[in-house]
């Protein structure tokens, strides 16, 4: 256990859990919340003993006293799990995840999963977030999805790396392999609600996007709920005679659930493989030869989170990471130049 002395500054809130906030040290890294439970747990002392309310108003040059446990462990098992890691220092990680590995645990899949390896690849290291000893879990891809996402180690780091997300400064690329092209002369394509082109081509998608009415398993594109979400994509080969599927690079500017297999499904252009949005569409024998089999074969989505960039959020400086495609995405890409 650790003690932090706050002293209260000048004009300040006048709650005692906003009051604290606002004056913690930024490197201690406690949010409001963490310090709203630790009030609530008697963990803060005042001029006048425990402390237990975070509406007790406070005054200008008064100390508290913050006691701070040591990180509890996780119910989450260690998994010596080999990892493919990009980056790694004292306060995060970059794995370059496999397509099948799960980020984190949940009722229908409780143990193989990121975490669950992380846990045992970073063991002491892990500085504790949120008060328990676990990695901080910033952004996720999907299961089948393959590729790089990014891990805090520590408080200040998770703190710093949720800024960036929240506010759509971090640069996250994908690739990825989908039925038909992209063609700014295409009526149909224009006229679909929430499409828009932008210079160079760039198809840009902006919805709004929840779960679906009947099936919860599922993200629907809807424009009067949901959370706001962007996707710009940009058509970089396109394959066949006449062309019937490209490879494509996606930037996402928000981060939802499953966006990009959403957003390419509503454009009309599902990816390769989605087994949930890709629809029953099949690809054309007439139009790809040979490669038409691999395409219908193709046992996943076919996304690749291909590029990560961010600032460090502890020391500043700017982070970039490139995942070449997985040899599963290479050898359909390899299929269908072949087949053009």
């Amino acid at each position: 256990m650790s003690n932090l002395v706050v002293t209260i500054p000048a004009n300040p809130p006048d709650r005692l859990d906003k009051a604290l906030a606002l004056a913690v040290p930024e490197a201690a890294a406690l949010s409001r919340s963490r310090l709203a439970r630790l009030i609530a747990d008697g963990a803060v002392s005042g001029p006048d003993g425990v402390v237990r309310d975070g509406k007790t108003r406070v005054v200008q040059g008064q100390d508290y006293r913050i006691h701070i446990p040591d990180p509890e462990p996780v119910e989450t098992r260690p998994e010596a799990i080999p990892l493919v890691i990009a980056y790694e220092d004292a306060d995060l990680i970059v794995i370059d995840k496999p397509a099948g590995m799960v980020v984190h645990p949940a009722p229908g899949s409780p143990n193989g999963t990121l975490v669950n390896a992380l846990l045992a690849h970073c063991g002491d290291t892990l500085s504790g977030i949120g008060g328990e000893k676990r990695p901080g879990i910033v952004h996720r891809i999907d299961k089948d999805t393959s590729g790089l996402l990014v891990v805090a180690k520590s408080d200040r780091a998770h703190h710093g790396l949720a800024a960036q997300f929240e506010a759509h400064t971090a640069q996250r690329r994908y690739l990825a392999l989908a039925h038909g092209v992209i063609d700014g002369a295409d009526a149909r394509l224009r006229g679909t609600p929430g499409i828009g082109f932008e210079d160079g081509a760039v198809l840009k998608i902006t919805t709004r996007l929840t779960r679906h009415a009947t099936d919860r398993q599922r993200q629907a594109v809807y424009f009067d709920k949901g959370r706001h979400a962007v996707t710009r994509a940009r058509m970089l080969e396109r394959f066949g005679t006449p062309p019937v599927a490209m490879l494509v690079e996606c930037r996402l500017e928000t981060g939802r659930t499953h966006q990009i297999r959403v957003h390419m499904a509503h454009a009309g252009l599902g990816l390769i493989g989605d087994p949930v949005y890709g629809g029953a569409r099949r690809a054309s024998a007439k139009a790809l030869g040979a490669a038409a089999e691999a395409v219908g074969a193709f046992p996943r989505q076919a996304l690749h989170a291909a590029h990560l960039g961010f600032d460090h959020p502890v020391t500043g400086q700017p982070l970039s990471f490139d995942s070449p495609l997985p040899p599963d995405m290479q050898a359909l890409l390899d299929a269908l130049r072949a087949a053009t």
